[in-house]
């Protein structure tokens, strides 16, 4: 069995494991021990009681088999960006060129400089270990974000955004940053990536170009991957897709992934949700369906995926004992919890 649980200190070599697997244009995860013990650290700060508005917690969590030990996966949530960095993006916007005189009409596409998604929640750090694919795992640490949020909802914004990894090779070269790198940067996307990735930013308002970029005098190369996503991150954005996220013209500053949002009452899953005191039965019960579950704890939060069968009349839910001991949870206590198969409720 699989448990998400919140990062700590003994996972730093496993997180390190994941940096190194998740490679180039993972901006969350940079190789770097001094910026991931932080990440922990700051990440064990966050998970306390007592948090009433969204602020600058950072919420990382892992995914554990239960059978090897072994930490195969991790996910994330920044409660609110921008605060002390800027968070920056280009919009994808149009501007007219017009004359009734001469009769032209013309409609040009225009990347804006902005910090439009500043106080934000972010989910983010999503990432799977190769021997752990498979199953439901992607959705498991994707979707337990929203329903962390929605069982804790004073920590988060009412908007929550995701960035899209764009479109590089397998070298790391980004042909939307390789224009940026001729003409402005003279910085090539890895080194631009890391240092974004390790808190430098000051590079960026430095040199990124303070005017609107007409997208018609980018390469050909540059303009076709603008809102594209990379290969290995389809399946995420079509994730997310399901749930209700859109892109509305945001996309990234070096590679030009897109940015897609959600308001978090509207997200699928989070809507789909449940809490309900539970019961624990090994029995089978026929109409039981296969569910994420969450405690509603902060400090000692758990997640699974297991069966729930629902008894309307009484409003308990239903879940084995080893989900119950997976989940630190005893009969009578608050679960929350959502179908894997969104329409099975």
């Amino acid at each position: 069995m699989n448990i998400i649980r919140p990062i700590r200190q003994s996972d730093y070599a496993a997180l390190h494991a994941i940096a190194e697997e998740s490679g180039i244009g993972f901006t969350s995860l940079p190789v770097n021990e001094g910026l991931l013990r932080r990440k922990i650290e700051r990440s064990e700060a966050s998970f306390i009681d007592g948090v009433t508005e969204p602020g600058k917690e950072s919420y990382l969590f892992v995914m554990e088999n239960l059978d090897s030990g072994n930490v195969v996966g991790t996910t994330g949530i920044e409660a609110a960006v921008g605060l002390d960095d800027a968070f920056y993006h280009y919009h994808v916007g149009k501007v007219v060129h017009a004359s009734r005189e001469l009769n032209i009409h013309n409609t040009v596409d225009i990347l804006t400089f902005c910090n439009d998604y500043s106080g934000v929640t972010e989910i983010c750090t999503l990432f799977l270990r190769e021997e752990a694919r498979g199953g439901c795992n992607g959705r498991f640490l994707s979707k337990v974000r929203f329903l962390f949020m929605q069982e804790h909802q004073e920590r988060f914004a009412d908007i929550v955004i995701a960035e899209m990894r764009g479109v590089s090779d397998e070298n790391g070269r980004s042909p939307f940053w390789q224009w940026l790198e001729e003409h402005f940067f003279s910085l090539d996307f890895p080194t631009a990536d890391y240092l974004t990735g390790i808190g430098n930013k000051v590079f960026i308002a430095e040199l990124m170009p303070k005017y609107p970029i007409y997208v018609n005098l980018l390469s050909p190369e540059a303009q076709a991957v603008i809102g594209e996503v990379h290969e290995k991150t389809r399946p995420a954005l079509q994730l997310l897709e399901q749930e209700g996220f859109t892109c509305r013209g945001y996309v990234d500053i070096f590679d030009a992934g897109p940015t897609v949002e959600a308001q978090l009452s509207n997200i699928r899953t989070a809507q789909a949700s449940r809490r309900l005191p539970l019961e624990i039965s090994d029995d089978t019960h026929e109409n039981a369906i296969d569910s994420f579950i969450i405690n509603t704890s902060v400090t000692d939060f758990r997640a699974v995926v297991n069966p729930v069968f629902v008894d309307e009349e009484q409003q308990k839910a239903y879940i084995s004992a080893a989900a119950a001991a997976a989940l630190e949870v005893q009969a009578g206590d608050l679960i929350r919890f959502a179908p894997v198969r969104l329409g099975d409720n």
